[in-house]
C-alpha cells in the first residue's frame, strides 16, 4: 500500500546519546508538530563536543550505503533539513542527497552550522565554506546566525551595532544564492536577541525576544527544526520565525528554573506540549 497521508522529513545530522543537540532535538520536536521524522545521522557521539571527553564516530563511509536502501525504497520527502556537517564530503553528500530525494514539492532547510561569535569552527576549512556556499544554492530555507551570515557573504563581522540596511545587504546576497526565504538569527539588540527576516516578495523584519541567561548548545537546532516543520505545514515564514524564537526562550526560561547545566542544552521536553502546531 503507498503511504500518502502523513508528511515526511529527513533531517541530516549527528547523533549524540547526551546532551541535547542535532537529532536528539530534531527528531520528537519534528514528530511532535505531527511529520515523520527520518533521521540520517552523519556521526554517533556519546555526548556532544562541548564536554571534555566523548566517543566519537564518523558514518560518512555508511551514508552511502544507508541511503541506497532508501532508494530502493523510493522515498520522497516533503522537507529535508541539515545541520551541522562535519567534512566536505559529508556536505557533498547531502548536495547528491536532496537532488536524489527532493520531489518537486520539497522544502530544502539548510542550517548552515560553522561557527558563532565571529569565530568558525576549527574543523571548518575554507574548501568546506566554499562547498555550503554551494549546498545553499539548493535551499529554500537557510538559517545563518551572525558568525555564518558574514562568512558566506564575505562581510567583516562585528558583535553588535548591525542596522537595517546592513543586515538587508547580507540578506541580499544570501538571496542571489538561491534560498527565498532567509533568517539572520542571534542579533544583539541590548536586552534582545532578534532575527532579521527575510522572504522574497516581502518586507523585511525584525523579530525580537528577550535574552535569557547564557547560551546553551542546542537552541539552533530547536529554533531550525521548528521552522522545518512549519514549513512543512504550510505556516507563513514570519509566523515561523516568532513562534520559534518565543519557543527557544520560553525553554531557556524552563532550564533556568531546573537548573539543568548549560552543556545539557535546552529541557525542551517540558514544554513541548505547549508548542503551537
Amino acid at each position: 500500500m503507498k503511504e500518502t497521508t502523513q508528511k515526511k522529513i529527513a533531517a541530516i545530522n549527528d547523533l549524540s546519546g547526551y546532551g541535547r543537540c542535532a537529532l536528539t532535538v530534531a527528531i520528537p520536536v519534528i514528530s511532535y508538530m505531527k511529520i515523520q521524522c527520518c533521521p540520517v545521522p552523519t556521526s554517533i557521539l556519546s555526548n556532544h563536543t562541548g564536554y571534555e571527553e566523548y566517543f566519537f564516530d564518523d558514518y560518512s563511509d555508511r551514508i552511502p550505503a544507508y541511503l541506497d536502501m532508501w532508494k530502493k525504497l523510493n522515498l520522497k520527502f516533503d522537507g529535508i533539513l541539515s545541520g551541522f556537517l562535519g567534512s566536505g564530503e559529508q556536505i557533498g553528500i547531502v548536495e547528491t542527497f536532496i537532488r536524489q530525494f527532493a520531489a518537486g514539492q520539497t522544502t530544502v532547510i539548510v542550517d548552515p552550522v560553522m561557527g558563532d561569535h565571529g569565530k568558525i569552527a576549527g574543523t571548518y576549512t575554507q574548501e568546506m565554506c566554499l562547498e555550503m556556499r554551494r549546498l545553499i544554492t539548493l535551499a529554500d530555507i537557510i538559517t545563518p546566525n551572525l558568525t555564518e551570515a558574514c562568512h558566506l557573504t564575505d562581510t567583516p563581522y562585528r558583535e553588535d551595532g548591525w542596522d537595517e540596511e546592513e543586515l538587508f545587504s547580507m540578506a541580499k546576497k544570501l538571496r542571489a544564492m538561491g534560498p527565498g526565504k532567509i533568517v539572520i538569527t542571534g542579533i544583539p539588540r541590548g536586552e534582545a536577541i532578534a532575527n532579521f527576516v527575510c522572504e522574497d516578495g516581502k518586507e523585511t523584519c525584525f523579530i525580537k525576544t528577550h535574552r535569557v541567561g547564557d547560551e546553551r548548545c542546542g537552541t539552533g537546532d530547536l529554533f531550525a527544526a521548528i521552522v522545518a516543520a512549519d514549513a512543512v505545514n504550510g505556516v507563513p515564514f514570519d509566523e515561523s520565525v516568532a513562534k520559534a524564537s518565543d519557543f527557544v526562550r520560553r525553554s531557556m526560561l524552563k532550564s533556568l528554573e531546573m537548573k539543568i547545566d548549560r552543556k545539557n542544552g535546552v529541557c525542551f521536553e517540558e514544554i513541548l506540549h505547549t508548542l503551537n502546531v
